[in-house]
Formats: structure tokens, C-alpha cells, sequence
């Protein structure tokens, strides 16, 4: 099965996470007030998976970029690759480009360093043979060129405000909400341009000028998805994540797509805070929901994400990612049948930068890269959740790009997908998140949103966006 947006070939890297700073801090339990059945039901509950949703569920396209199981015809050994459109014979897949170690199909970072305020440095556009190939494989068009302004560090769209003053702000919502209809502009002019912590700071001094919940007034004020998303943009990070997958979990039927965005994703710190805050605001400990929620495979490497264990130091060890490479073609490519267990102690413990290593590894053993050894071995949720760490491991903002996408593709839109990944990257690398966007589809994150959304709901998304 192929991954559109994730091909093979020319996988950009991205350095610098996480940014430094962009850590979430929560407060103590009880300082967010929020009803507990928000938002009301029917309004902004998650839809139901578009059709052209995650891999597993349903409506993926058709296998593209890999021949059928049984391998490449006449594969050549490690180190020769098949032919590739647009790629001189021997290169490739199989062997490390020409002038030191590395993965051919995917162009190195330069020497990373954590932390932001770091000089724009462009990183290399190379593909392999020099060329870009012609189509992704599922046949998006050309590929672009890589952006020069990706820079070492991440950056959100949505800075703190200089000159703040939360009373001022909490007088011209008060006045935006008073009387016959409400000033839609004045509320998308100040949510747009305040971080979170500001928010935070607006609704408690609404509550004390006024004696007044500015979310209750907020919600008796709007509908729909301008509800959501305001209301998103009002929760503190790290308790519109548990309340996103408590969401998820909550009645009949559980959105594993939102799980797996949101557990895979995260750093060690954040899922720490989601766990504490789960218990904290919804009296629930969130390894027992996982657990009643989902099953086999796909549950244990649910679990293992939320215990927040992942190894964060971002030294590269080359002999370890060589013998994990080993031994994951070992669990799956080289024998009959598949050791789950193998595939999720490495992508469940390995630092993001080493599994970008064993990546690179694999590839030369197995002639063949990871991603498309997962999409042969495995299906369905525990598939969507492996690939989602690998797809970080390379590239996080490409991963939400392409989740971006398919929130707006095709018929309808998955409005609380699009939410969710604008208001919580808003303030993490939303820009670079842009930058993908635009060299995998050819289209401006914007323009989509425009052609996909209306109204108040646009207007505010757009704010948040930035053109």
C-alpha cells in the first residue's frame, strides 16, 4: 500500500524538534472551566472518517508506489536499486549516495542543533542521480523544490502580542457579544492574534470584570464549527488534548485516527501532562480507556505510547540503528509471518533521530524502505500507528501536512481534523507545516481552506493560517 505524500523517494528531513521553549505547561487540575459535555453533542462531535480518511479507514488509494508481495522482479542486490523514473541506474534505494553516509532518497539536514533563534540555513534539495522524479507515486503532480527558508528551528503562525493587556481584550469581547447579534471580526481579531497563555489570561479576567464565563457567553453566542473552533482556541493545550481523545473514546465506536495523531506525535513532556490531565479533569485513567477501547497489537502500541518513555537524547548511535535495521528485517521482510513485538519495542523506545537512522539502515539491508515493509507486514490501525512514528521520525510537519489534506479532499470535510491540527500547531511549526504543504500538493494551504469552508469559520482559520 503506498503512502501518497510520502514516497520513497525525496522525503525531506526536518530538523530541530522540539523547538526549544514550545514545551507545554498546563495548569493545576481544576483551573479549566469547561463543561464537561462540550462541545454539545451533535455540534462538534467528530464526523465519521471521510472516505479518503487514514490508511485502515477505508478508501485508501490503491497500492501505487510498490510492485506486488514477493519483492521487486529481478531485484538486484544491496546497493543496486530498481530502475526509478527519472534516476540513473545504481542509485537509489540500495546504496548510500555517492560522498559519505546517508539515505539516497532523502536529503540530510545539516548538522542539527536544538533550539530556536537559529540563522536560516536552506537545506539541501537533492534527489538521487540529481533529478527529481517526475510524480509521486500516487500521481500528485511534480515534485517542487525544497522551500530555502525551512530553517533549524519550528515556528507556529501565531505569536504573544506585544503591549498585551487581558482586560482591555475581555472589554472588546463583552461589547463584541452585547446586545442583538454579535461582532464576529472583533472576536476573530483578538483570538487570532493572542497565544494561548494570553487567552488564558482574557478569560479569567472576563470572569472578574464581569462575574461571567467567557466560554458559556462564547458558546451561546456562536454554532458549528466556528464554535469548535473557538472554543479550541481557548482551551490550554494540554487539556484540549486529553479532551480530544477522551472524544475520541467516549460512546459508541472510538476514532483511532485522533488517538494515533495524537499519542504518536507528541513528546515525552506533553503526554505526560495529557495523562496527568486526562485524570485530573475527567477522573479517568487514560491507559485503562485505551485499553477497553481497542485490541491486539494496535492497543499495545496505544499503551506504550502514553507512558511517555520514548529515549529523547539526539545523539545518533550508527551501530544500533544498523543492528535494529537487522533486526526489524529479521521480524518481518525475512521470515514468514511477522514479530509485532519486535517492530514496536524499537519504534516504541528509539529516539526520533535514531529511528530517522535505522531508516536510513534499513533500507540498504532490506533494499527496500521501512514505510513500505510496514504497509506489507501489517494493516489497519496498528499499520496507520507505526507508520505515523516513522513518518515523524523523518518529517513531522509532512505528516500533518498530509493529514491537512486529507481532511479537505473529496466530498465533504473533516471539519474537527482540520481544527485539531490548526489550533494545536499553531504555535509549534505550523509555518513549516505550510512549507510541506505546498511542495507536496502544489496548492497553498490557504487556497484549500478557502475552497473547503465559509463564513466567520473561514475567516478565523485564515487568521490562524496566515496567507
Amino acid at each position: 500500500m503506498s503512502y501518497p505524500g510520502y514516497p520513497p523517494t525525496g522525503y525531506p528531513p526536518f530538523p530541530g524538534y522540539p523547538p526549544a521553549g514550545q514545551e507545554s505547561t498546563f495548569p493545576p487540575p481544576g483551573q479549566y472551566p469547561y463543561p464537561t459535555g462540550f462541545p454539545p453533542v451533535g455540534g462538534g462531535a467528530y464526523p465519521p472518517a471521510p472516505s479518503s480518511g487514514y490508511p485502515g479507514a477505508g478508501g485508501y488509494p490503491a497500492t501505487a508506489g510498490y510492485p506486488t508481495p514477493g519483492g521487486y522482479p529481478g531485484a538486484p542486490p544491496p546497493g543496486g536499486a530498481p530502475s526509478y523514473p527519472g534516476v540513473p541506474p545504481g542509485q537509489g534505494f540500495g546504496a548510500p549516495p555517492p560522498g559519505g553516509a546517508g539515505f539516497s532518497s532523502y536529503p540530510q539536514p545539516p548538522s542539527q542543533s536544538y533550539g530556536g533563534g537559529l540563522p536560516q540555513v536552506p537545506l539541501p534539495g537533492g534527489f538521487p542521480g540529481g533529478q527529481m522524479p517526475s510524480q509521486y507515486p500516487g500521481g500528485q503532480g511534480p515534485y517542487p523544490s525544497q522551500p530555502a527558508a525551512m530553517t533549524q528551528g519550528a515556528q507556529g503562525t501565531i505569536r504573544p502580542a506585544a503591549n498585551f493587556d487581558a482586560m482591555r481584550d475581555a472589554e472588546i469581547l463583552r461589547k463584541a457579544m452585547k446586545g442583538f447579534g454579535t461582532d464576529e471580526q472583533a472576536i476573530v481579531n483578538i483570538v487570532a492574534n493572542r497565544s494561548n497563555d494570553q487567552r488564558q489570561k482574557i478569560k479569567a479576567a472576563f470572569k472578574t470584570m464581569y462575574g461571567k464565563d467567557l466560554i458559556k457567553d462564547l458558546k451561546s453566542e456562536l454554532s458549528g464549527n466556528m464554535e469548535e473552533l473557538i472554543l479550541a482556541l481557548f482551551m490550554p493545550p494540554t487539556y484540549y488534548d486529553a479532551w480530544s481523545l477522551r472524544n475520541a473514546m467516549k460512546g459508541a465506536g472510538t476514532q483511532e485516527r485522533v488517538l494515533i495523531e495524537i499519542l504518536c506525535t507528541r513528546t515525552n513532556q506533553e503526554i505526560r501532562e495529557i495523562v496527568r490531565c486526562y485524570q485530573s479533569e475527567f477522573g479517568r485513567d487514560l491507559e485503562k480507556d485505551i485499553r477497553s477501547d481497542t485490541s491486539g497489537h494496535f492497543e499495545r502500541l496505544l499503551v506504550s505510547m502514553c507512558q511517555g518513555n520514548r529515549d529523547e537524547n539526539q545523539n545518533v548511535n550508527h551501530q544500533l540503528a544498523q543492528e535494529d535495521a537487522q533486526r526489524l528485517y529479521q521480524a518481518g521482510e525475512g521470515r514468514l509471518g511477522t514479530d509485532e513485538s519486535c517492530f514496536n519495542m524499537i519504534l516504541a523506545t528509539r529516539s526520533f533521530p535514531q529511528l530517522k537512522a535505522t531508516m536510513e539502515a534499513y533500507s540498504r539491508v532490506a533494499n527496500r524502505d521501512l514505510l513500505s515493509s510496514v504497509a506489507r507486514e501489517f494493516s489497519g490501525n496498528v499499520e496507520s500507528g507505526l507508520k505515523t512514528i516513522l513518518q515523524c521520525a523523518l518529517n513531522r510537519p509532512a505528516f500533518f501536512a498530509e493529514r491537512l489534506y486529507y481532511s479537505m479532499k473529496g466530498a465533504g470535510t473533516d471539519d474537527s481534523t482540520l481544527v485539531r491540527i490548526v489550533v494545536t500547531r499553531s504555535e509549534i511549526d505550523l509555518v513549516q507545516i505550510k512549507q510541506m504543504f505546498k511542495q507536496m500538493y502544489q496548492k497553498t494551504l490557504s487556497t484549500m481552506i478557502v475552497s473547503d469552508t465559509s463564513g466567520d469559520y473561514r475567516r478565523l482559520l485564515l487568521a490562524i493560517v496566515g496567507q
